[in-house]
């Protein structure tokens, strides 16, 4: 069972704005059943099946909505505008390949490029401000060693009504299997990826959580490991975390920078494949560090009311002082 607008004059259906698994699934079920959705978008790509490949069909009761995009507090939204700010301005240069995942920071960095030049994205989910910088020429693709002068994703998600307006039917935006956009063995081809994506929790050394705190699951690993391991491989890449220094629970500030991830927590990112984690207070630099240096480098980018403790920590699991 799959989602489709209508077909075209050629009889082709969309799978509107995300392709996921579902072409794949499609293509190798016994009975494919379409549920027509009449506001579905339609994008370059693999976004399609014809009405020949599908045995059944029925209206949707109600349109698909977009996802909606997440509230923010004041204090995550000074959070976001700081961290997205110093990684546009510091951390990602001109015809550069983006891939951006969809946490509450990463998510924005979109809004945040305007100034550079001839970027690229290819990625798994496309995120907001891209369409923006498509149609103000900020994305142009034209320096991109795979997918050239294209926008490649996977699905977009929590993207505004105008964003929407501006992809639909554009040929620049294509859209392909997950299974295709994320593979690893394509996406160490693409010259200058750099892969941007949130963390829940980042340890002293540099190991990265953003699926679960401790054994308590919040999301799915998606293709974050994937686009890291790649943006290392990548020629002139660089692989990138960010997250806010802490966060409130009840009222109480808790550190996101910790002396070690919670008994339990999975482990996203391995430490040998993070170049920098960035927070409101600065941008930790850790390819070829030693643990020393990575705990130096971590503590201080910490929010301040956790320094000292995160310093003692150090000192007590690594016998280290900083």
């Amino acid at each position: 069972m799959v989602p489709l607008s209508p077909p075209d004059e050629h009889g082709y259906c969309s799978f509107g704005p995300g392709v996921w698994l579902s072409r794949r699934l499609a293509l190798a079920a016994r009975t494919v059943v379409a549920e027509v959705h009449e506001n579905f978008l339609r994008t370059g790509g693999e976004n399609f099946i014809h009405v020949s490949q599908v045995d059944r069909f029925c209206e949707a009761a109600t349109p698909t909505g977009n996802l909606p995009i997440p509230p923010r507090t004041e204090e995550e939204t000074f959070v976001t505008e700081v961290i997205c700010t110093l990684v546009a301005s510091e951390l990602v240069n001109d015809r550069d390949t983006l891939q951006m995942g969809v946490g509450t920071v990463s998510a924005a960095l979109g809004m945040y490029l305007g100034e550079k030049q001839d970027l690229g994205v290819q990625t798994e989910l496309i995120t907001g401000g891209i369409a923006q910088l498509v149609r103000d020429r900020v994305v142009t693709g034209k320096y991109k060693t795979v997918h050239r002068e294209k926008v490649v994703g996977s699905a977009l998600v929590a993207l505004p009504e105008e964003d929407l307006r501006l992809i639909d039917g554009n040929p620049v935006f294509e859209l392909y299997d997950f299974g295709y956009t994320d593979d690893v063995r394509l996406l160490v081809q693409v010259d200058n990826l750099v892969a941007v994506n949130n963390a829940l929790l980042v340890d002293l050394t540099g190991q990265v959580a953003a699926e679960s705190i401790g054994p308590r699951v919040w999301t799915g690993v998606g293709g974050q490991t994937a686009f890291m391991i790649a943006a290392q491989y990548s020629r002139g890449g660089r692989s990138i975390t960010v997250l806010p220094s802490s966060h409130l629970i009840d009222g109480r500030r808790v550190t996101r920078i910790v002396p070690v991830l919670p008994e339990g927590t999975l482990v996203t990112v391995p430490r040998t494949l993070v170049d920098y984690v960035v927070t409101e207070h600065g941008i930790a630099t850790l390819r070829g560090k030693t643990v020393r240096e990575r705990i130096g480098e971590l503590v201080s980018i910490a929010h301040p009311d956790f320094q000292g403790e995160l310093k003692a920590e150090g000192k007590r699991l690594y016998g280290i002082s900083v």
